[in-house]
């Protein structure tokens, strides 16, 4: 018999159960016991975001070195670009129409209960490394330079492959660490914010932001298809129909890299010439992030809106264009693209509110991994629009 795994999604939601029912039921002190182990989770998640950042990003663009000139850079552009606008869209929609349903008396809720929060029993102080800044610049110097001399034989490769396994540890520690004791983090959020009065508010918000998320996700890949099918002269309904069962393997495994061989199948059904779906597809795995930014954006709009934090476009922008880039080679595991954004959500909540040790940010986690299957789904359908428009691009002008 095959053993039974219960999945993140499933697990978080037993968390969110757990936290609401032992904050509304059990003694306080079963409450700061968990909230003082979650505390001491998030310390050491503050602590490996600067290393993810290292690690992910300057080998993401480290790899950007291979490749076929042309083709990579039409590929990179279009990517980046759906990225900008998905994530530019859906604040639009967003700002527009999440104030219809999070009521000025659900706010006043929220903010009555702001400083009802339990005390953990102790803490623990882990210095990081390096901060979020310096880790970045970091990345970018390394992976830079490192493209740059694997694209002209200069060497490079010793580095490159210690690169690799550092991202190999991390990965590790990701996918050991982190992402198994999310539920427990998650728990003593939901504990202390049942304690608070803050979670039925909250829950009542939460399904609407997850609602209307989705809905975008589909609308942005309907017009990512119907460009594509305009200049391949397809039927982007066709198209859509492809991709069924990428859109449905990715939504079961959380994950773009593991969906990449159902995804070079549906590429195939689109006439996608071999040469390219192998190129695009394991690229656009990495660097296409359509959907990710999409529920991203959202639900950072949607706790702006819950917290009466200021949010505007100039704020959004740059938040995306850096995100963009940052979750190059988001790890394959679940929730990779959030805890990647992490260290970025500053941009948006401001130094205090976006801590990501802090309650919001843990609330952000929970937001997007309850979404993040559908995120992923819309990730690497959008890889075969892009894959469409450079096979026609490529045929039509490069080869010739």
């Amino acid at each position: 018999m095959k053993s039974f795994k219960l999945g993140l999604v499933p697990k978080l939601i037993i968390a969110i159960i757990l936290g609401i029912v032992i904050g509304q039921f059990l003694p306080d002190m079963v409450g700061r016991i968990i909230i003082t182990a979650s505390g001491i989770f998030g310390t050491f998640l503050k602590f490996v975001i600067p290393l993810m950042i290292v690690a992910y990003v300057s080998l993401g663009i480290a790899d950007l070195s291979q490749g076929a000139g042309k083709l990579l850079i039409i590929t990179a552009c279009l990517a980046y670009a759906s990225t900008l606008i998905a994530g530019t869209l859906s604040y639009v929609v967003s700002s527009n129409l999440f104030p219809a349903f999070i009521s000025s008396r659900a706010v006043e809720q929220i903010a009555a209960a702001a400083n009802n929060s339990l005390a953990p029993l102790f803490s623990i102080t882990i210095p990081s490394l390096l901060d979020t800044l310096s880790a970045v610049v970091l990345a970018f110097v390394v992976g830079l330079c490192l493209s740059a001399m694997r694209a002209k034989q200069l060497g490079g490769d010793t580095l490159y492959h210690a690169l690799k396994d550092f991202s190999a540890i991390i990965e590790m520690t990701l996918s050991k660490v982190i992402i198994p004791l999310l539920p427990l983090y998650i728990c003593g959020t939901f504990i202390d914010m049942t304690k608070a009065g803050r979670t039925f508010v909250i829950l009542g918000i939460l399904w609407k932001v997850f609602l209307v998320v989705i809905i975008m996700h589909l609308l942005y890949l309907l017009a990512q298809f119907a460009i594509a099918g305009a200049v391949s002269k397809q039927n982007p309904f066709v198209l859509m129909k492809n991709q069924i069962p990428g859109y449905t393997t990715a939504i079961g495994t959380q994950s773009s890299a593991a969906t990449i061989p159902i995804n070079l199948e549906c590429a195939r059904a689109d006439g996608i010439s071999e040469e390219i779906r192998n190129f695009i597809v394991p690229l656009c795995a990495n660097i296409h992030m359509c959907g990710s930014m999409i529920t991203i954006t959202a639900c950072s709009v949607a706790v702006c809106l819950m917290y009466q934090l200021p949010i505007s476009i100039a704020t959004v922008i740059p938040f995306i264009m850096t995100l963009g880039v940052a979750m190059i080679a988001s790890p394959g595991a679940p929730g990779g693209s959030i805890m990647t954004a992490l260290p970025f959500l500053y941009l948006i909540f401001g130094r205090e509110a976006g801590d990501p040790n802090g309650p919001i940010c843990a609330l952000m986690i929970a937001l997007y991994i309850t979404q993040d299957s559908f995120g992923t789904a819309c990730n690497v359908s959008g890889d075969n629009a892009i894959g469409v428009l450079v096979n026609s691009i490529y045929h039509k002008w490069i080869k010739k």
